[in-house]
């Protein structure tokens, strides 16, 4: 699928457009693999709420960090165990393709 708007996360996976490989989904947050991983392991996870960036995040958005930091921590620690190590990213400004709050859990050799 080719996509060149700023907002992936709200324009298309938030919206079922396209088939997604959960690994968690609640009322907050979803995450999911890639659609089109760098890593051999990519796990995208999201706020529901259209966050614009981790800079932007505000005070009522709390319960949602809390939730996003219980995923990563969760799936993080899944990961590290199965494949040794593992990542968790995340970017800013001109380094954030889709303009939606999103972290990377990632392993293994960039496969770009």
């Amino acid at each position: 699928m080719d996509y060149s708007s700023s907002d992936f996360y709200c324009d298309v996976a938030l919206k079922g457009t396209v088939p997604l490989q959960k690994e968690y989904e609640s009322e907050q947050v979803l995450a999911f693999h890639h659609t089109k991983p760098h890593w051999p392991v990519h796990i995208g996870v999201v706020p529901k709420k259209h966050i614009d960036s981790f800079t932007t995040i505000g005070s009522e958005d709390m319960l949602i960090v809390k939730e996003l930091l219980d995923v990563l921590k969760t799936l993080g620690a899944k990961v590290e165990k199965e494949y040794g190590a593992a990542r968790i990213l995340t970017n800013l400004g001109k380094y954030q393709d889709s303009k939606h709050l999103h972290f990377h859990i990632t392993s293994g050799e960039s496969l770009r």
